[in-house]
């Protein structure tokens, strides 16, 4: 795609997502965030809400106070053309990071993290203007020695309590960004979209059907799984907790690219009472909103490689808030 209105030393939106990555992370151009992000940008993660510029540049500081060699590896990018201008990316990234100083995650440990995000962008004119994120909240506890239940109950208590804590985001707390899109309507995206839709409507059949037998997941919580006996127990596991939530699909893309798998990317989410048993334990009855973002590979026998990051702490602290 033509690159109008970028700053000419990218080349193509995969160059600028990465290269903004690293320039503001690990070449420590933080200051850079204020015309890389726009002044009113809503970045959400299921963690929170944050609108503006300014909160990201001070969550980016924390951040690096914290684990002040962070790395942030771009293992892929998938993206298409916006009808508002410019594009929107969804970026996958790996992250190393040693837990060197005091800070949101406690006193340092000095424990070395390795833990995804991936994050959906939407940039025009050199900047990005809207965004929707979720990290691997629960690799990272899970790697500190920590209970995910336990940890976010403790995490409303240091918050300040049910009252004063953040609040985990919400459909209810949304603001416009400017981004309208739904993606793109390439093959492969539709493929992708059928198969966690049909997973969805419990039909687990798929599984076998659409995934490669030596299929390889990254999921949450940083653990790694292979073949489909392993894709039947997560997907269960995650629907089976909210067997009567809304399941919608909001951003589909598929792509081919040179020496590249075709690849899709989608933004999901899970909307209702965490009213079953599943990998969430002993059904409460609490609202609960999960904020999915997933990227698979196809190869000659089906779904290769799948990637999929919801936040098992976000998920943890709304059952938390409705259930003491």
């Amino acid at each position: 795609m033509s690159m109008t209105g970028f700053d000419p030393k990218w080349k193509d939106p995969a160059d600028f997502i990465i290269g903004v990555t690293k320039e503001i992370w690990e070449d420590r151009v933080i200051s850079s965030l204020t015309h890389r992000y726009h002044k009113t940008i809503p970045v959400r993660s299921p963690a929170s809400l944050v609108v503006g510029n300014q909160g990201v540049i001070a969550a980016t500081m924390a951040t690096l106070a914290e684990f002040p060699d962070r790395a942030l590896y771009g293992e892929d990018v998938i993206w298409c053309p916006a009808a508002e201008g410019g594009f929107l990316s969804s970026h996958r990234l790996m992250c190393t990071a040693t837990h060197l100083a005091d800070g949101a995650y406690g006193r340092a440990t000095g424990k070395t993290l390795r833990y995804r995000i991936l994050a959906d962008c939407a940039a025009r004119d050199d900047h990005i203007y809207d965004e929707w994120l979720v990290r691997d909240q629960g690799a990272i506890v899970a790697q500190m020695g920590w209970d995910a239940k336990t940890y976010a109950a403790d995490l409303i208590a240091k918050e300040g309590g049910p009252e004063r804590c953040v609040r985990p985001f919400t459909p209810e707390m949304d603001v416009d960004g400017g981004y309208h899109g739904t993606g793109n309507d390439h093959p492969v995206g539709a493929r992708y979209a059928d198969i966690l839709t049909r997973i969805m409507a419990a039909e687990l059949a798929v599984v076998p059907r659409e995934y490669d037998r030596a299929v390889q997941l990254e999921l949450p919580g940083g653990l790694t799984g292979h073949g489909t006996g392993a894709a039947d127990r997560f997907w269960l596991g995650l629907r089976a907790a909210f067997p009567n939530a809304a399941f919608k699909l909001h951003h589909v893309i598929g792509r081919d690219d040179p020496m590249m798998p075709p690849r899709a990317a989608l933004r999901w989410s899970l909307t209702g009472k965490h009213d079953g048993w599943g990998a969430f334990g002993v059904p409460t009855g609490a609202n609960v909103h999960v904020m999915g973002i997933s990227q698979a590979e196809f190869g000659p026998w089906g779904l290769r490689r799948e990637y999929v990051l919801i936040d098992e702490i976000a998920i943890w602290k709304q059952i938390a808030l409705q259930t003491g």
